[in-house]
């Protein structure tokens, strides 16, 4: 289970997480002119990639994890506090537009709910008990996935979830940006963004949040291309709810095939406006409950629908 605090043996020597020092690049920050604080800034951003780098066996085995487990009808969930958990919350929020998930399938919690993604409330994040309550609530199982989201590594709110979240048999992620050594935990998988000291001093929103984006956008998308929702490099289970997605559509249709916008968008019709069922219908000249009930075999897989098909035909073809 989540240490209680963290071990300040291993802290600076006045006994700041990494997170909480200051930064002694950035001393004379309310001296600099605008040109050399943009500067600052974006030489500093650069620890942002390097962390990502030193971290990639730990996400790609949260992208395995994560898609095993929704595979098998699980769910994942992203847990913070501030902007930890905002940022959680977003990335919940565009599965569904941009892959066609339902929304219960990637959820965002943050302490304080709702009212906290535009208005502070720090004192929320303190309470371990509504970080347990909140898995509770949402019937976490052994099937699920858990993400802890937090730059310090101590918010109480999100260990609460995450021991709760373990007590009932489910897998557990850790995001934070401190080292193993400063903070520790028991989880399946262990992610550490050591981006260093904030410009700001403890303004985690920066280079800490920005790494922390960054990490769920590819959490999320490397699961989604494993559950089917990427063709190539198209998002062919886009939702198409307005103009501008329609017209994605339809101009991705129109490069993948031989097809006229018109044509494109007759057969967008004929699949009920489903991008993928669209593709393999014309490749395979299958109508689109056929369609349908060849995805449904290969859980959504395109590619795999259409090698299946393939090699029906041709098998077929040599009896």
């Amino acid at each position: 289970m989540a240490n209680s605090s963290p071990n300040l043996t291993h802290l600076n020597e006045r006994g700041h997480l990494l997170t909480e020092q200051a930064n002694p690049n950035s001393q004379t920050l309310d001296q600099l002119s605008t040109l050399e604080l943009v500067q600052l800034f974006n030489q500093e951003d650069y620890r942002v990639l390097e962390a990502i780098a030193s971290a990639e066996t730990a996400i790609a085995q949260a992208i395995d994890l994560t898609a095993q487990c929704l595979r098998q009808g699980g769910r994942l969930f992203y847990v913070g506090a501030g902007t930890s958990g905002r940022l959680g919350v977003l990335d919940a929020a565009e599965c569904p537009p941009t892959f066609c998930t339902p929304p219960e399938l990637v959820q965002g919690i943050i302490a304080g709910g709702a009212a906290a993604l535009v208005r502070s409330s720090e004192d929320l994040e303190d309470r371990q008990e509504d970080g347990a309550g909140a898995i509770a609530h949402r019937q976490v199982t052994d099937l699920d996935v858990v993400v802890g989201i937090t730059a310090g590594g101590t918010t109480p709110f999100v260990h609460g979830a995450i021991q709760a979240a373990r007590q009932r048999g489910a897998h557990t992620i850790f995001i934070a940006c401190v080292p193993q050594d400063q903070f520790a935990i028991e989880v399946d998988v262990d992610i550490r963004l050591l981006v260093g000291p904030e410009i700001l001093a403890g303004s985690t929103r920066l280079k800490a949040g920005t790494v922390t984006k960054l990490v769920l956008n590819i959490l999320s998308t490397g699961v989604m291309v494993q559950l089917g929702k990427v063709y190539g490099n198209r998002m062919v289970d886009v939702a198409v709810t307005n103009n501008k997605l329609h017209d994605r559509a339809l101009r991705m249709l129109q490069d993948l095939t031989d097809l006229s916008r018109p044509e494109a968008a007759l057969l967008l019709e004929r699949s009920g406006r489903q991008v993928k069922l669209a593709l393999l219908m014309h490749w395979t000249g299958l109508d689109a409950e056929a369609g349908d009930r060849l995805l449904a075999q290969h859980q959504g897989q395109l590619r795999q629908a259409l090698d299946q098909h393939s090699a029906t035909l041709k098998d077929s073809s040599t009896h």
